[in-house]
């Protein structure tokens, strides 16, 4: 197939959409399939280069004010255009509603392609202390929600990580058809392993306690200082690694400092996949107290190692994280709760380990190559049912003019029929389930 996935954040930015594009991008060109991605540069000029046997295309662009990393591309109109026509991709598959997932989607209309949209955001990335407010939250939730689903109810198909990230656009008014489908994990390089001493030697990590490890961008939403506030007010003797940066690391510092617990954290900042994979096989266990994520990759890596884990119960986290079964989920924001929690499980070895052991049960449920299964089946059937809705309305617009012009085929021409979530081997709709409540 000819793929194009278009997306405003992929590598070199760090983060969970870029990870998933990407994966999707170079999986896909490994199966043979011939990969277009459309994406921002970094810089005022655009790049066309060929990365891992995909074929990338950089758009001059941008910072984003608020959002340092993310970029914004100058209305690449006409030269996005001019690629689809010139490339003539089965499927466009676009990860971002903002200005190239917008371009892309317009044109496709226009160029009689068929576009799936995959929602990986929460009006909270935008800025937390601003939705939170509760004066303009709900009015800037609703303004954001309203836009998004404008944008999903334009496609062929919308997908989302998770079934709750699905629910929520249900629940703001999404009607195009609509399928949770994992961003997956791939089992093969995510293993539990021995304990590597030297790992821990080399980021200067102590080897004499237990190791708490946390993944995930250092920003508002994410809720570090939760988990900061935790390691303060614990009893055990643990060591707690922050892997990644972001816009709140020097207020996460301060805070370090002014709790006194600086010999107890360690900010690591950008850590390599190798050196990642070593740190969570010599970690206890992993904490996410996240507000703000609709499955988190993080955290599938973590259970994918055989680690434990403790999260918030927000969101999409407790599709991941089973309470008292592979972990235990808190209270979102309650320090107090999240530090005995940890007491607990570091206190009882027996217990992590069990609770380790049923985090590889439910992350075998997302296995990356039964996802990519499930990726190319969706884009066969949509190509194909496009295709042959463009013949049945050719037809039909001849019979129009030409009233004898087969009327025979015409009337015996099967009308396509988009499929649900049930034809694609997965879960009921999550229309069909009771919305969960969110905390927010």
């Amino acid at each position: 197939m000819r793929i194009m996935i278009v997306t405003d954040q992929y590598p070199p930015m760090v983060g969970g959409v870029p990870a998933v594009t990407h994966g999707l991008a170079t999986d896909f060109a490994n199966r043979g399939h011939q990969v277009w991605v459309v994406a921002p540069s970094y810089g005022a000029r655009d790049v066309r280069r060929l990365e891992q046997q995909v074929r990338v295309y950089r758009f001059s662009s941008f910072e984003w004010p608020t959002y340092k990393d993310l970029r914004i591309p100058f209305l690449p109109f006409m030269p996005v255009r001019n690629l689809i026509k010139r490339t003539d991709p089965d499927i466009i598959h676009i990860h971002s509603p903002v200005v190239l997932g917008n371009i892309a989607q317009l044109l496709a209309g226009g160029l009689r392609k068929p576009v799936v949209a995959t929602n990986h955001y929460l009006p909270i990335n935008m800025s937390r202390s601003l939705i939170t407010d509760p004066f303009i939250g709900k009015h800037i939730s609703n303004i954001t929600y309203s836009y998004l689903i404008n944008f999903c109810n334009r496609c062929e198909y919308v997908t989302a990580p998770t079934s709750t990230a699905l629910n929520l656009l249900y629940e703001h008014g999404l009607r195009a058809p609509a399928a949770a489908i994992s961003n997956g994990i791939d089992l093969k390089k995510y293993t539990p392993g021995a304990h590597n001493p030297q790992i821990l030697q080399r980021f200067g990590l102590p080897e004499d306690r237990p190791l708490i490890l946390h993944v995930n961008r250092l920003s508002e939403e994410k809720r570090v200082n939760v988990l900061l506030d935790a390691i303060a007010r614990m009893k055990t003797d643990a060591h707690l690694a922050l892997v990644s940066s972001g816009p709140a690391e020097a207020e996460l510092r301060a805070q370090v400092e002014a709790l006194r617990i600086g010999d107890r954290v360690s900010f690591l900042g950008f850590v390599r996949d190798e050196d990642l994979l070593e740190l969570r096989r010599s970690s206890q266990l992993f904490v996410i107290p996240s507000e703000a994520d609709l499955q988190s990759l993080a955290t599938m890596e973590a259970m994918a190692c055989g680690l434990p884990v403790i999260a918030a119960n927000s969101y999409a986290l407790p599709e991941l994280v089973h309470h008292e079964a592979n972990g235990f989920l808190f209270t979102p924001g309650d320090s107090d709760e999240l530090a005995a929690q940890i007491d607990i499980l570091l206190g009882d070895a027996e217990r992590c380990a069990r609770m380790g052991e049923q985090s590889l049960q439910i992350i075998a449920g997302h296995d990356r190559v039964k996802v990519l299964d499930i990726w190319e089946d969706l884009y066969r059937r949509l190509s194909i049912e496009f295709k042959e809705m463009k013949v049945l309305r050719q037809h039909m617009r001849t019979a129009q003019k030409y009233p004898g012009y087969m009327a025979d085929e015409v009337k015996n021409v099967k009308r396509p029929h988009i499929r649900r979530t049930g034809d694609l081997g997965l879960d009921r709709p999550a229309s069909s389930r009771r919305p969960r409540k969110h905390n927010k």
